[in-house]
């Protein structure tokens, strides 16, 4: 299960750092024949990219510096593939290739990390942009009116219905009924998976 884990944690990491890179840059990695989900961490002098201490998107339990731990050499590594150069994030790159459009998380936790990473990096990338942050229930939305990009994070483990009968807590299989939520959207990011796999009261 643990190096299932770790596979899964580094495709769901090329995936979000795909998502961040420009359409042409990706386009020549893809020509060079890279394959991102074969790499390691390195050590990156240039990183991170947003200083968490002053990024108040990032939640308590989250921030690892705020609750005492005393070195920052653990923000300082990026994925490197194998085969190709990834390339660094470009926030204004970013911010020109997503104007006007509607992005959503739909996960757990991971899921949760990372909307609360690429919150940090668009505002550290035009600090002085009005913003708009607000959660209801399950549902959190980071919006810049500049570019009018919307940022939203729906937690939902399992993506199915997980309702509630007689004191039991169910998961409806064939029931997706929070997925109206989804509508509308310019690009959808899921994760779920090992939620799956916990029994009893290590369920959500």
């Amino acid at each position: 299960m643990g190096h299932d884990l770790l596979r899964f944690l580094i495709t769901f990491t090329c995936t979000f750092n795909i998502l961040l890179i420009s359409s042409s840059r990706f386009a020549s990695c893809i020509n060079a024949g890279c394959n991102f989900s074969q790499g390691s961490w390195i050590f990156d002098g240039s990183q991170p990219t947003y200083n968490v201490s002053i990024c108040s998107f990032i939640e308590k339990q989250f921030d690892c510096i705020g609750n005492g731990r005393p070195d920052n050499l653990f923000l300082k590594y990026r994925w490197k593939p194998s085969g190709c150069e990834l390339p660094k994030f470009d926030g204004q790159d970013f911010l020109r290739r997503f104007k006007g459009k509607k992005i959503m998380f739909v996960g757990d936790s991971l899921s949760l990390n990372q909307w609360q990473s690429l919150t940090c990096m668009l505002h550290a990338t035009v600090p002085k942009s009005r913003f708009t942050s607000e959660k209801i229930r399950n549902l959190s939305t980071f919006f810049i009116p500049d570019y009018n990009i919307s940022l939203m994070l729906s937690r939902n483990a399992f993506l199915v219905d997980l309702v509630v009968e007689k004191n039991l807590r169910i998961l409806k299989l064939d029931s997706i009924q929070n997925g109206n939520s989804w509508n509308g959207f310019d690009m959808l990011i899921f994760n779920t998976w090992h939620w799956w796999l916990h029994k009893g009261n290590q369920k959500p």
